[in-house]
């Protein structure tokens, strides 16, 4: 009796077992935090509409629900298109992620905060390892092109519908940091902004303001942030001190404003808990193809277009000059 011939192992590809199913998500969750959202966002977008026809309090406005749906339709459509990028690439590499977590936010009127965003952005969980660094680009990267791609023409369609107003005297406003493509939009579609006169924003034009931001701090090169992720596929030996360099320009920053003290208080915490390394991927010899590099040129340009040094601060435009204190006679 002959044996069956041993099996050529050169051929058989070898599969680890599943012990799970992937991208599995209670989507009543999901759907659940997206409408607690698109309340939050279009409650405050109300605000927003309302501040805007009003032309800084010359002319009175009713709110309607409506109106806030310009802020919240936009600023859902930004971050839900980052978030989805992310989640997209993920499905293609077979990394297991969730669905988009949004997040709202509203805080009481009896804080005093100057600013409402109505949410704190939105998320996605990646439950394992990535197995390259070529997918670990392309997951990290893909979240801020498809946010910026969304935010770009809506920023334009936002910008024509707005208009420049001279700034009413004493009255208390909050001054946006302006980011380099703010300035080059207004620019193109306003020319030069005379002294004593602002942008009259319309809502979409600040959902973008606040794409912009969120972009510009997603893409800091820090951790496990997309720029962070961006950073360790590139450049792994750098990782780390450039995470660490990247907190101490922030702790900077907050002694210049205090715009960025929840932020950087949340990069600090990581960095005490998750350490400064960036977790490895499974096959970490494989190299990185090289038109990656280019892209990561292009994530950088977008970083530097959207950053903002002072995101925010109260003003009082046209207050009278305090007269000098009087000499003592002698």
């Amino acid at each position: 009796m002959s044996l069956p011939p041993e099996p050529d192992l050169g051929t058989i590809r070898f599969r680890p077992p599943i012990t799970h199913r992937k991208f599995r998500d209670r989507k009543w969750l999901h759907l659940l935090l997206f409408l607690l959202t698109l309340w939050s966002t279009t409650y405050v977008g109300v605000f927003n509409y309302l501040s805007y026809l009003g032309d800084f309090g010359r002319r009175s406005a009713e709110t309607t629900l409506a109106g806030g749906l310009w802020y919240s339709l936009t600023i859902l459509g930004i971050l839900g298109a980052h978030e989805f990028g992310h989640y997209i690439m993920c499905r293609r590499y077979n990394v297991d992620a969730s669905l988009p977590y949004f997040i709202p936010l509203i805080f009481p009127q009896s804080w005093g905060i100057p600013i409402q965003i109505g949410t704190l952005g939105a998320v996605i969980r990646i439950r394992e390892a990535f197995p390259t660094r070529k997918a670990l680009f392309d997951i990290g990267v893909a979240g801020p092109i498809a946010g910026f791609l969304v935010l770009l023409p809506l920023f334009f369609i936002g910008l024509a519908m707005s208009d420049v107003v001279t700034v009413p005297k004493n009255i208390p406003l909050i001054n946006l940091g302006e980011p380099l493509l703010f300035k080059a939009g207004v620019w193109l579609m306003f020319g030069h902004v005379p002294t004593g006169s602002t942008v009259n924003m319309h809502p979409i034009v600040f959902a973008c303001w606040f794409g912009m931001l969120a972009t510009a701090l997603n893409l800091l090169p820090f951790g496990q942030l997309d720029g962070g992720h961006i950073v360790y596929a590139t450049r792994k030996a750098w990782s780390g001190p450039i995470s660490i360099a990247t907190v101490g320009l922030l702790l900077t920053m907050t002694l210049f404003t205090f715009s960025f003290l929840i932020f950087t208080f949340l990069l600090v915490a990581m960095l005490m808990i998750f350490g400064v390394r960036h977790p490895s991927v499974i096959y970490e010899d494989e190299p990185l193809p090289r038109n990656r590099y280019w892209v990561a040129a292009f994530a950088l340009a977008m970083l530097i277009l959207c950053a903002c040094p002072i995101p925010m601060e109260v003003i009082f435009p046209n207050a009278p000059t305090p007269p000098a204190a009087s000499q003592p006679s002698k």
